[in-house]
């Protein structure tokens, strides 16, 4: 079990445990709603996403764009980061909005270019016209394609005048055409063992939460096709002979259209054949089908639920999570697969992150020791009583050398502090944290996501009963953060 960040079940590997903002007693759940693309459906990202790399590239290329030597380098950007559309830059920002670092193409800016940048600037994801939030992973590709394409614009290399914005824009505009026209898809269905990554325990847990009680709810953007056959294939193997993914949801929604579909009212149909037939749906749902479009209101009618007795579970922080957390009161569950990996780089690092630890505590204790020396002289030079008995040259004495153990302890920390973080991102470091603070993706999960985790089977050896309890809220003066 996890309590706070710790846990009492000893089976229950780091990496994949349940992580708690606010306080879900799954017990009071009545209903799960579950997204499908990397939540239910997890994807091999560097395979998925370089497909859609190359759709991009291609329709590049048929325009002319002198894009051919261009290869997909997913390291360059990492879900989380912001994309600043005035000045092109990739940038990561602390909680507070101050952005740490940032890059301009694919090369990181200096610290001194930066701050020039950005020394009065906070990100505001709100201004949407310049801040773009890569807060899925679906945004890897466009936004691996857009910094290459930056270094073209500002060498002139581009056949069309634009700006960083308009440069922004269409790339994201080939990549939809390229999800709406079903061509990635369809890749993705020719050769589902190469795309998709299969976990057996995802079906277990849907099953114990439906005989739990729990009514269960698809609710997926993509179309009924492409639906059926990914669920086809990552569930109907793992389940009780002659049962199918169908038997786990009481009701399916595919092209929903999120995030519309939870704050709006568009209109409805009823999937009523295998190859995806529609008709027109008017009046209350009906559990057993499948729908296409429609809106979330419908679902609270069919289901006579509302609130907070509906959790949902996604992996999209702005169409998943925080519209139904900020229009519907659902509760909410967000997947981040790239967590486990996250957890085992930081396991992995504990010896020098230990070490930097005591280097830093180290460095404080120094530079204290400095001021009151140097706090000391000045007393003295005002007539006023200083606070030791030490003469003035044996206090300089010592400022100096002390001037000299912050220099090398420096030189030794800042190795240590570049390599933390580095295995799991060269350039970004860790997702979740920013130097010694949270990222502004952290910032945005603890906004939003009552509690998150890496795949959706983690919740399996928590049960459907299980009540996540948040830790206590720490603060500063705290006396074990002190």
């Amino acid at each position: 079990m996890t309590f706070g960040t710790f846990h009492v079940y000893d089976d229950i590997a780091h990496e994949r445990g349940v992580y708690c903002n606010r306080s879900l007693n799954l017990r009071s759940i009545k209903a799960i709603g579950y997204d499908m693309d990397y939540t239910l459906v997890h994807y091999n990202v560097e395979a998925w996403e370089g497909r859609a790399y190359e759709h991009i590239k291609l329709r590049l290329l048929e325009e002319g764009w002198p894009v051919d030597e261009l290869t997909f380098e997913p390291h360059l950007v990492t879900r989380g980061l912001v994309i600043d559309l005035k000045l092109g830059n990739v940038v990561k920002a602390n909680r507070f909005g101050y952005i740490w670092r940032a890059a301009h193409g694919t090369d990181l800016i200096p610290y001194s270019q930066m701050r020039k940048n950005y020394t009065r600037t906070l990100v505001d994801l709100s201004q949407r016209s310049r801040w773009i939030f890569l807060n899925t992973f679906f945004s890897i590709s466009s936004a691996v394609m857009y910094s290459q394409l930056v270094e073209m614009l500002d060498e002139g290399l581009l056949p069309e005048v634009m700006g960083y914005a308009d440069l922004y824009w269409r790339v994201q505009e080939i990549l939809d055409a390229a999800h709406i026209e079903g061509e990635l898809k369809g890749e993705i269905m020719a050769d589902p063992d190469r795309y998709v990554e299969r976990d057996a325990g995802m079906p277990r847990t849907l099953r114990d939460q439906r005989q739990a009680g729990k009514k269960l709810i698809l609710i997926t953007n993509s179309g009924f096709e492409y639906t059926n056959f990914m669920l086809t294939y990552a569930v109907d193997p793992f389940m009780p002979d002659g049962q199918t993914w169908r038997d786990l949801f009481d009701i399916g929604v595919v092209a929903a259209r999120k995030p519309a579909f939870f704050q709006h009212t568009p209109p409805i149909f009823e999937v009523v054949s295998e190859d995806g037939l529609l008709e027109p749906w008017v009046g209350t749902l009906e559990e057993g089908r499948i729908y296409y479009g429609g809106n979330a209101t419908l679902i609270e009618e069919c289901l006579g639920m509302s609130g907070d007795e509906i959790l949902y579970v996604g992996d999209h922080l702005f169409s998943d999570v925080n519209i139904t957390k900020s229009v519907l009161r659902w509760r909410t569950a967000l997947v981040m697969r790239e967590l486990e990996r996250e957890m085992r780089t930081i396991d992995a690092n504990r010896e020098n992150q230990q070490e930097i630890r005591r280097r830093m505590f180290e460095k404080v204790r120094l530079e204290d020791e400095y001021a009151r020396a140097r706090l000391a002289i000045q007393r003295r030079e005002h007539d006023e009583r200083p606070f030791t008995t030490k003469p003035d040259d044996e206090l300089k004495a010592r400022i100096e050398a002390i001037r000299h153990e912050l220099v090398a302890l420096d030189e030794e920390l800042a190795p240590r502090v570049r390599r933390d973080g580095a295995q799991f991102n060269t350039a970004w470091g860790y997702l979740m944290r920013t130097g010694n603070d949270k990222s502004h993706l952290t910032r945005q999960i603890e906004r939003y996501a009552d509690i998150y985790t890496s795949r959706v089977s983690n919740l399996e050896r928590y049960t459907p009963f299980m009540f996540f309890r948040a830790p206590r809220g720490s603060i500063p003066h705290d006396p074990d953060t002190a």
